[in-house]
């Protein structure tokens, strides 16, 4: 299995998770241009995509994907409720259903359900049957069941939006302080790095940082968050960063 990101932050989001034939593109939040810029950056053809997961109805998450599946015949997947969401229609060949198990192609793909300020917001563990990856992003907290889908992930992709200081002395207005710090809005470098703790990270063959808030947040101060909690190599860490992504990264 291998995975890539197109771009990951407020101005766009997409992921590549690939093994043997099967290509899964979850989340398009960029322009049909873009995308296609983005993918070939990444070696990749849309034509190639075997399907589009769609975690939540976000403009950063769904901007590009009715176009793209459109444009390419892909199957989109997404939950009744990100359906309802949506501002502009997609056609979708199924629903996910949180707790639930989806089927494409050489993946078997966990549906979890997060606390995020969307409908019926879901993020994904993906299993080949030799390794699994876990992506987890655009979420306020967690609960044990969180906790329990991506415990023994080979790799794992998560959120560390927000600084905790630099969000309380920003220039948000106070509703919006309140949204993002909340119980459903965006997991801090704090509360990432802990739940990284709890499931234990000395396995993880890669550890990606994600959905950096590019106002609220510096890379350096996420990395560090890390680094202090969990005593790991700074140099071992990743970032996904909204303009270029993440080159393809392989579990063995």
């Amino acid at each position: 299995m291998r995975f890539a990101v197109l771009g990951s932050g407020s101005q766009g989001n997409g992921t590549l998770i690939a093994s043997e034939d099967t290509l899964v593109l979850v989340d398009c939040g960029f322009s049909l241009r873009e995308t296609e810029r983005r993918l070939a950056r990444l070696g990749v053809a849309a034509a190639q995509l075997s399907a589009i997961l769609v975690t939540h109805e976000h403009a950063d998450h769904v901007h590009g994907v009715g176009l793209l599946s459109r444009r390419y015949n892909i199957p989109v997947y997404l939950s009744q409720g990100t359906l309802r969401g949506m501002r502009k229609p997609v056609e979708v060949a199924g629903h996910v259903v949180c707790g639930q198990q989806l089927e494409i192609g050489a993946l078997r793909i966990d549906v979890v359900r997060v606390a995020h300020d969307a409908l019926e917001p879901t993020q994904y563990v993906f299993n080949d049957g030799r390794r699994r990856f876990g992506l987890l992003t655009d979420l306020g907290s967690w609960c044990p069941r969180v906790r329990d889908h991506y415990e023994g992930c080979d790799a794992l992709m998560i959120e560390a939006n927000h600084c905790r200081d630099l969000l309380a002395r920003g220039h948000y207005p106070n509703f919006l302080k309140l949204r993002v710090g909340g119980s459903e809005g965006h997991l801090n470098n704090h509360q990432a790095a802990d739940l990284v703790a709890e499931l234990g990270w000395k396995h993880l063959q890669h550890l990606v940082l994600a959905h950096l808030s590019s106002k609220n947040n510096l890379p350096q101060l996420a990395r560090q968050q890390f680094v202090d909690t969990l005593g790991c190599d700074p140099a071992w860490l990743q970032l996904a960063d909204q303009d270029s992504g993440l080159d393809w990264r392989h579990i063995a």
